[in-house]
């Protein structure tokens, strides 16, 4: 079947892939350490990339959404998952603990004010963060936003996305016990976290599959296999902070909005986002006056779909020819 030009892939249009010029791990306390990297140019606008989940680990494709010759990017792997360790721990792991080391990342590399580039949990991530240090952020770039509400939980976890994937609903549903499925987050945290290492690997296959099968438009549904560490990691991290709230208190990315007002954003959203929908991202945006929010037709929620990928680009393209970049 022809693809039709919403399903044309925009890798072409990424830039091509850099190795990193630094490569480290940061010792945050607490009995963690975290993996960072920087690529692109050492004096270049400096912009730190704050992958999703929780638990989900960089990638080499997000240094591509950067002008190497503009920009200096620095990724890293959140407390728990990639190449941070203790690997999926979740002791001394909250949204507090996050901010915290994206600060000392900063410090650490001597960096007065960033960008932030963040989707999904990273868009959480990236809001709270700007919250705490709005003097220490120059802009937001946020994708596939999620603000951490219980109904947006509830959409997900509690059957409004299972209306439109009944089949794999009911393949993730099915794995708990019938008197317990009220409360579905509750009842695969038990499990993620129980003494039965093999009982945990096929919960954390289940809830990484459930997920990752929603992410994009070009799956009908079809599930798929992740690799087995990276299920562990991701799905005991995102429990451990769903049935905790995010660590937030209810409403509270809305409530503290004013203290970003002043914080360029560009907002970037799939139209048919299935694991964020488009109504938190058209939410941040009321009365921000410097956010301009981007609907995706065509797009669901993934980093990799070719609308969401275009606007990005174009988005970080944009910032890098602003005149206080001149010196760059």
């Amino acid at each position: 079947m022809n693809k039709t030009a919403g399903q044309i892939s925009a890798e072409p249009r990424l830039y091509p892939g850099t190795e990193p010029f630094d490569r480290r791990t940061l010792d945050v306390g607490d009995g963690h350490q975290i993996y960072v990297e920087q690529c692109g140019r050492r004096d270049g606008i400096p912009v730190i990339v704050v992958h999703g989940g929780p638990g989900g680990g960089c990638s080499p494709m997000m240094r591509r959404f950067f002008n190497p010759d503009k920009y200096r990017v620095i990724l890293f792997d959140q407390r728990g998952c990639g190449r941070s360790r203790p690997f999926a721990s979740v002791e001394n792991n909250t949204t507090w603990h996050l901010v915290a080391d994206m600060e000392n990342i900063r410090k650490t590399l001597g960096i007065d004010t960033w960008s932030v580039f963040g989707g999904s949990w990273g868009a959480t991530l990236s809001l709270v963060y700007a919250q705490t240090h709005p003097e220490r952020v120059d802009k937001l770039f946020l994708r596939g936003v999620f603000l951490a509400r219980k109904a947006e939980l509830d959409w997900f976890y509690g059957g409004g996305a299972g209306q439109y994937w009944p089949e794999l609903w009911d393949r993730f549903v099915n794995l708990v016990p019938e008197d317990e499925r009220h409360d579905l987050m509750g009842a695969y945290h038990r499990r993620l976290f129980g003494e039965d290492g093999a009982e945990q690997r096929k919960f954390a296959m289940s809830w990484a599959i459930w997920e990752n099968a929603l992410a994009s438009m070009g799956n009908n549904g079809t599930p798929y296999e992740v690799p087995q560490g990276y299920a562990l990691a991701f799905s005991r991290l995102e429990s451990h902070y769903f049935v905790n709230g995010a660590f937030l208190e209810e409403g509270q990315i809305l409530r503290d909005m004013h203290k970003i007002h002043d914080i360029p954003a560009i907002i970037v959203q799939g139209r048919y986002d299935m694991i964020c929908p488009p109504a938190s991202a058209w939410k941040l945006a009321q009365g921000w006056d410097k956010a301009h929010l981007t609907m995706i037709p065509a797009a669901g929620h993934a980093l990799s779909e070719p609308g969401i990928m275009q606007a990005l680009i174009a988005a970080t393209n944009d910032w890098a020819a602003d005149p206080r970049w001149v010196h760059v």
